[in-house]
């Protein structure tokens, strides 16, 4: 991607953010949710070189996450802290995610499709010098049962330090994404299917070497004991994961507060 079309897709995100961020849309919130969240289980080390040291660690995830609609979108971000079992928090990482959707319409569209929105999403590892900018398109779709159903398209663009500028991971090219991403209440809203599914392209990295395109899918199931505190279980299955030929299929014990 050109340096030019790269800068236009960061103002777009930027405006976006001042959009979406003002005091206007934050005071017209018409729903929000938030949640925090405790995820517990064994995951993969991935190999990111040959013959670096693999195998499982018992994982403990600290999930911050938050979602609002107002009249012309909705927001959505969350916040990790990983605490593996080397030490408690000596082998602490995090890793957050936002992303901002916007509408034009002023009626819901008929039929199986709800709504085309722009979305600008944001990704970031502090402790890699990760940064990852996603403008793109998301469609909504109208399906029976389904609290949302949508479908995201976006690119995946680097703005990482890079080890070359003293950060401590490689910068790399760009790539695109296509996330899929789901709620599914029953009996009564008493249990409930959620979560995403994306594939992310391959790329490779400041030295040249590859980065292999990945799959994602992290389902939860819930049992809502209340309507405040919810148990159950995710998912993940991760092939390539972070893009190295590590694949991961793991279940973890889930505790879910919503406030």
């Amino acid at each position: 991607m050109s340096d030019r079309a790269r800068s236009a897709a960061v103002l777009s995100l930027a405006i976006t953010a001042a959009l979406m961020l003002s005091p206007q849309s934050v005071a017209g919130a018409i729903w929000s949710n938030t949640e925090f969240q405790i995820q517990y289980g064994d995951l993969e080390t991935p190999e990111f070189f040959p013959g670096a040291p693999t195998g499982t660690k018992t994982t403990t995830i600290f999930t911050f996450q938050h979602a609002s609609g107002w009249k012309h979108g909705e927001n959505f971000f969350f916040f990790d802290v990983i605490s593996s079992d080397s030490g408690g928090f000596g082998d602490t990482d995090t890793y957050g995610e936002w992303y901002s959707y916007f509408s034009f319409r002023k009626e819901p569209m008929g039929g199986m499709l709800k709504d085309v929105r722009f979305v600008a999403g944001f990704n970031w590892a502090p402790d890699a010098d990760s940064v990852k900018y996603l403008p793109g398109v998301n469609l909504s779709w109208n399906c029976p049962g389904f609290a949302f159903l949508n479908t995201d398209l976006t690119l995946y663009l680097d703005d990482s330090v890079g080890i070359a500028n003293g950060g401590s991971a490689p910068s790399e090219g760009d790539s695109w994404m296509l996330d899929f991403s789901w709620k599914r209440p029953f009996k009564n809203g008493k249990f409930s299917i959620e979560g995403h599914a994306e594939y992310i392209d391959g790329r490779d990295n400041e030295f040249g070497d590859r980065v292999e395109g990945w799959i994602l899918a992290q389902p939860q199931f819930r049992f809502y004991a209340t309507p405040s505190l919810a148990l159950g279980i995710e998912y993940q299955y991760w092939q390539n994961k972070l893009g190295t030929p590590t694949d991961e299929n793991a279940i973890q014990a889930l505790l879910v507060w919503v406030f």
